[in-house]
């Protein structure tokens, strides 16, 4: 025990070691496990619905150019290096009269904006916005439609990038690595600029760029290493997969790949509330002991305030805490 307290105290007292510890432990406080697990439900069953739109919407706008649009989804693919060969064979444009296209695409669209629910559902319990103040079901799918256009733009800035990569390594071999390496830094930042809009449209709290932005480049740049890693791993490891377990092995795959991302998404978050509430040091301990509130800080306390703020379902509602210390006194009482 004393072994554990000295190990505590040393992390409270260290910038680089107690801020990642609050991180971590403001993740298991908010459920992040399931948080995450959420995001991937809702992301694997929407990926095929926004599949459909996508790939009807561009058979309609590029019916005389089928290479191009096979190549923009193909882009947005490749955001599952190891099942986007299986998903490109799958996919196939909604046929049919006007009316039945229509009825088809608005259905795949609702059940996309599940995906974007599901984010705001994190962000909002991430940020501590309590119920009442958190947007109504129709304004929320409002807020996913501005995310889906979005990822839209998103999608047609990175097929420019992979396309011109892929044109300068052709037409000049020698550029193709310093072409590589400018597109992957623009893929970055890109991806950066997508994940600070993200955090803000999504977040039922004022946020500014700055407040969101070392979770959004964090976000990013491992978002990035997660591509790389993930080609690098199919190439050499998961090359049959999918040969040798068929569907079952596209499930597996994709499901692991969203949750990673999933993953990356909850913790961005977590990074940037840590940061911008203060919410560190915070005491490891309180992971194990629950009847000492003597080994609180004051990180932990604020913390444990705002959780039961985000409880609060009404505006008249008036949610008192008490935290008591060591010798059973409330030091820093407030009402939540």
């Amino acid at each position: 025990m004393k072994l554990t307290r000295k190990i505590d105290g040393y992390q409270r007292r260290r910038r680089w070691l107690g801020f990642p510890s609050a991180v971590v432990l403001k993740f298991f406080d908010d459920k992040g496990g399931y948080l995450t697990a959420l995001i991937t439900h809702y992301g694997f069953l929407s990926l095929f619905p926004l599949l459909l739109i996508a790939t009807t919407v561009l058979g309609w706008l590029l019916h005389d150019h089928p290479l191009l649009a096979q190549q923009l989804i193909g882009s947005a693919l490749a955001q599952f290096p190891i099942i986007g060969d299986q998903l490109t064979d799958t996919a196939r444009p909604l046929r049919g009269s006007a009316p039945a296209l229509v009825t088809g695409i608005l259905v795949a669209l609702y059940g996309g904006l599940g995906f974007t629910t599901a984010l705001q559902t994190a962000f909002n319990q991430i940020w501590g916005v309590p119920v009442d103040a958190r947007p109504d079901p129709l304004f929320t799918r409002l807020r996913g439609l501005a995310l889906l256009a979005l990822l839209a733009v998103w999608v047609l800035l990175t097929t420019g990038l992979t396309a011109l990569t892929s044109a300068a390594g052709t037409g000049i071999p020698s550029l193709g690595t310093a072409f590589s390496i400018v597109a992957t830094v623009a893929s970055i930042l890109v991806n950066g600029a997508v994940f600070v809009l993200t955090f803000r449209v999504l977040t039922a709290r004022p946020l500014s760029n700055r407040d969101v932005l070392p979770g959004a480049a964090a976000a990013a740049l491992t978002w990035q290493i997660l591509q790389t890693v993930g080609a690098a791993w199919v190439s050499h490891e998961l090359r049959g997969m999918t040969a040798a377990y068929g569907l079952f092995g596209v499930v597996l795959g994709l499901l692991a790949w969203i949750y990673l991302q999933s993953l990356v998404i909850v913790l961005a978050a977590e990074v940037n509330v840590v940061r911008i509430d203060g919410l560190w040091p915070r005491a490891v301990l309180a992971l194990t002991t629950h009847d000492d509130p003597g080994i609180l800080t004051s990180a932990d306390r604020r913390s444990y305030r705002n959780y039961a703020q985000t409880q609060r379902y009404k505006k008249y509602e008036r949610i008192e805490v008490e935290i008591p210390t060591r010798h059973g006194e409330d030091q820093t009482p407030g009402e939540a």
